[in-house]
C-alpha cells in the first residue's frame, strides 16, 4: 500500500506540473490574440511587462511556498498553490483592462511558484535515492507536456475560455491530492524542537552555502532565456533574421515544450546510466548551444520552428535542475531551497529581459540576442563548475 501512496505522489506532482505549465506558458501563446482583443496595438511593450510581472510573482511566491514547504509541511503547499492559480486562471477569463489583467497574472505567477518545488522536494524524500532521478524526470516530463496541451487548447477554444479551461483542471487535480501522505524525512525533522525549518535568511547563514545556493540557481538560465526571450518572441526574431513567412510564436512553444517533455524524461535516464547530474548537464548544456546556433542562423520558418524545438530538447534538464537544488540541502531548507531556486530562474527573466533590451540598444535586436545568449551560457558554465556532484546523495540530514 504504501509503494501505491509513494507511486500516487508522484502522478499528483506529474500532474500538478502539467496544469502548472498550461497555465505558465498559455499566456506566451495567446498573448497576441488576447491583447488585441483588449484594444491593444503595441503588444510587444505589454505582453514584455504581463510576462515580467508574472515572473515576479513567481519570484515572490518561491520564497512564501518555499518556507511554508518547510514550516507546515509539502503537501499543504502542493494544495494552496494549485488553489491559488487556479482560481487565478478563472479571474484571467474575466479580464477586460491590461490592468487588470497584468496584476492577476502576477497572483498567479505566484501560485504557480509553489508546485514544482514542493511536487519535487516530495518526491525526492519519498522515492529510494536509486529512483529519485527517474521520478522526479517523469514528473517533470508528464508536466511539461502541458505546454503542448496549451497550444491545442489556445487553438481550438477562445482565449478566455482556454483560461477556464485551466482553472478547471487545477480544481479537478486537488481531488487526487488528499490521498497523498507527507514525506517521512519531513515529519522526522518536524517533530525536532530544535531544528529551525524554513528560515530562508539560513540559505545565506555561510558564505560557502550560500555560493552553493547561487550557483544552484544559475545552472538553470539557460531556460528561460530559450522560452522568454528567443521562442516567446521568436516573431520579432523571424522579421529580424529576414523570414518572409510570419512565426507563430503559439508553435514555438509548442515544438520547444514537446521537445523539452522528451528531454527530460531522457535526462533521468542518461543521469541514471552515467551515475552523474553533471556530466548529463553537460551534454544538454552542449545541445542548447546547437540549438542557438541553429536559431540565429535560420532562413526560414521551418528552420526556425526546427530550432526552437533543438532548444527545447537541450534545456530539457528542468527536472535534474530542481532535484539537484533539492539534493544540495537538508531536510529543514530542502523545500525552501528547491521551490525558491527554480522561481529565482523564472524570476530572473527580469533581468535577462533588461540585459537583451540594452544590448539591443546598443547593437541591434539580433546581435542583443546572441550576446545575452552568450553571457547567460558562461554564468552558467561557471555556475555548474563550482557544484558538487549530487547523484546517490543521502537526504536524510539538516542544515546547522
Amino acid at each position: 500500500m504504501r509503494s501505491i501512496l509513494k507511486n500516487l505522489a508522484v502522478w499528483v506532482a506529474a500532474l500538478g506540473y502539467f496544469v502548472d505549465i498550461y497555465d505558465l506558458l498559455l499566456f506566451s501563446i495567446i498573448r497576441v490574440p488576447s491583447l488585441e482583443s483588449l484594444g491593444l496595438e503595441n503588444v510587444f511593450d505589454s505582453g514584455l511587462l504581463i510576462i515580467n510581472m508574472q515572473m515576479f510573482g513567481l519570484l515572490l511566491g518561491g520564497i512564501l511556498w518555499g518556507v511554508l514547504g518547510d514550516k507546515m509541511g509539502r503537501t499543504r503547499v502542493l494544495f494552496l498553490s494549485i488553489l491559488l492559480y487556479s482560481a487565478a486562471n478563472i479571474a484571467n477569463g474575466f479580464v477586460q483592462t491590461v490592468e487588470h489583467y497584468t496584476w492577476i497574472r502576477f497572483f498567479a505567477g505566484i501560485g504557480l511558484a509553489g508546485e514544482l518545488g514542493a511536487g519535487i522536494t516530495l518526491v525526492s524524500e519519498l522515492l529510494p535515492k536509486e529512483k529519485r532521478g527517474l521520478g522526479t524526470s517523469l514528473v517533470a516530463g508528464i508536466g511539461l507536456t502541458g505546454a503542448v496541451a496549451a497550444y491545442f487548447v489556445a487553438h481550438l477554444f477562445d482565449w478566455r475560455t482556454s483560461y477556464f479551461i485551466g482553472g478547471g483542471m487545477g480544481l479537478a487535480l486537488l481531488g487526487l491530492r488528499v490521498g497523498v501522505f507527507e514525506s517521512g524525512l519531513y515529519e522526522k525533522t518536524a517533530k525536532q524542537a530544535n531544528v529551525v525549518r524554513g528560515n530562508f535568511f539560513q540559505l545565506f547563514a555561510t558564505r560557502k552555502r550560500a555560493l552553493r545556493y547561487l550557483r544552484c540557481i544559475l545552472i538553470g538560465l539557460p531556460t528561460w532565456f530559450v522560452i522568454g526571450i528567443l521562442v516567446t518572441f521568436s516573431k520579432e526574431f523571424g522579421t529580424y533574421l529576414g523570414i518572409d513567412t510570419p512565426i507563430d510564436p503559439g508553435k514555438g512553444i509548442l515544438y520547444s515544450y514537446a521537445a523539452i517533455a522528451i528531454g527530460d524524461i531522457l535526462i533521468g535516464l542518461l543521469s541514471q546510466k552515467l551515475q552523474s547530474r553533471k556530466k548529463a548537464l553537460h551534454v544538454f548544456y552542449g545541445i542548447t548551444l546547437a540549438g542557438m546556433l541553429l536559431f540565429f542562423t535560420s532562413s526560414s520558418a521551418s528552420m526556425l520552428y526546427f530550432a526552437c524545438g533543438v532548444l527545447g530538447f537541450g534545456t530539457g534538464f528542468w527536472a535534474i535542475f530542481v532535484t539537484i537544488g533539492a539534493e544540495n540541502f537538508g531536510t529543514n531548507l530542502r523545500a525552501t531551497a528547491a521551490t525558491t531556486i527554480p522561481n529565482m530562474v523564472r524570476g530572473s527573466l527580469n533581468g535577462i529581459s533588461a540585459l537583451f533590451l540594452y544590448l539591443t540598444a546598443q547593437t541591434d535586436y539580433l546581435s542583443g540576442g546572441i550576446w545575452t545568449g552568450v553571457i547567460v551560457m558562461a554564468i552558467t558554465y561557471w555556475a555548474v563548475s563550482g557544484l558538487e556532484e549530487t547523484f546517490g546523495k543521502d537526504l536524510d540530514y539538516q542544515e546547522v
